[in-house]
């Protein structure tokens, strides 16, 4: 009889595969927790330039005061709705809320945002009162905006201050690195009319 003892040992690849899978859900676990605790730490602490969690939707970076910030969730299943506009996503369940779900990269007039893996959904904090939510393509974590220039609009190009007109775009920042950051605000953004009007 052969012996077969050594087959125990043998790792085949869907193995390897699903050990590898559950590792990134683990440190993405692990990451969203980290950022949501030192989410926590920075609302309970000081300054709110200084205290901005950076995001990516599509091409564009935004900054958004940790204030105006709830949950991150993953993208998940999203209901559609019929009868909406193309920026409105459709629901999602957001720790047993239903939360609309924006695509801003449209709301703006720029590309559809990509839905991948690394997508999430960027709930608005309760204290707004507005059970909604951004689909970004990548949470980049905090960001000291005190540590970037500010960009003079007048100085820009006039797409780029047609973008900074809107009252809900509150500055705009160079960083150490080139890139552009977009300061809006979620407070203003509900506030506006077209945001409101879901319906087509």
């Amino acid at each position: 009889m052969a012996d077969n003892s050594s087959d125990k040992f043998v790792v085949t690849e869907p193995e390897i595969v699903v050990s590898a899978a559950v590792g990134r859900r683990a440190r993405l676990r692990d990451f969203q927790s980290q950022l949501m605790e030192r989410m926590q730490a920075a609302k309970a602490g000081a300054h709110v330039r200084a205290n901005q969690l950076g995001v990516q939707i599509g091409k564009y970076r935004y900054l958004i005061d940790l204030r105006e910030a709830g949950e991150i969730v993953s993208s998940g299943n999203l209901t559609k709705v019929p009868l909406t506009k193309p920026w409105y996503l459709g629901l999602s369940n957001v720790r047993g809320s239903l939360t609309s779900v924006i695509d801003y990269s449209l709301f703006e007039g720029h590309e559809a945002t990509f839905l991948d893996s690394s997508c999430r959904v960027l709930a608005f904090s309760n204290s707004l009162s507005f059970n909604s939510g951004l689909l970004v393509s990548k949470v980049l974590g905090l960001r000291n905006a005190d540590e970037m220039d500010l960009i003079d609009e007048q100085a820009t190009d006039e797409n780029t201050m047609n973008h900074h007109k809107k009252p809900w775009v509150l500055n705009r920042f160079l960083d150490a690195d080139g890139q552009i950051w977009s300061q809006i605000s979620l407070s203003l953004l509900v506030q506006d009319q077209e945001f409101l009007h879901i319906g087509l």
